[in-house]
């Protein structure tokens, strides 16, 4: 009887001892668990954000490409009327480089 006596308290110490440690575990789980969902929620929002980044960036690209595409599609005619003003303001200075200039002026 004594034998079964100590070998029934033996049992309970190492089933005290294992819910203890079990308990335990479950504590440490539980904050890592914790962490972790923490972590997701952290993610999420930077993923979010990295998203809504990235979709600003394409409409400024966007912008950028339509702008670019104007000067392009503008270039030959933007040339051409800035030639056409260079020719006009040479036209202009030959002009006024042979006129005598006496004959407006004001003798006081």
């Amino acid at each position: 009887e004594e034998d079964a006596q100590k070998a029934y308290e033996d049992f309970v110490k190492e089933t005290n001892a294992s819910i203890g440690a079990k308990s335990k575990d479950i504590v440490n789980k539980s904050e890592e668990k914790a962490k972790a969902e923490g972590d997701l929620v952290e993610t999420r929002g930077a993923k979010e954000a990295a998203l809504l980044e990235l979709e600003q960036l394409s409409n400024y690209n966007a912008e950028l490409h339509q702008s670019c595409d104007f000067v392009l599609k503008n270039f030959d005619l933007r040339q051409t009327a800035r030639d056409e003003e260079v020719e006009a303001l040479r036209q202009a200075k030959a002009i006024l480089s042979g006129a005598k200039f006496e004959a407006f002026l004001q003798r006081a």
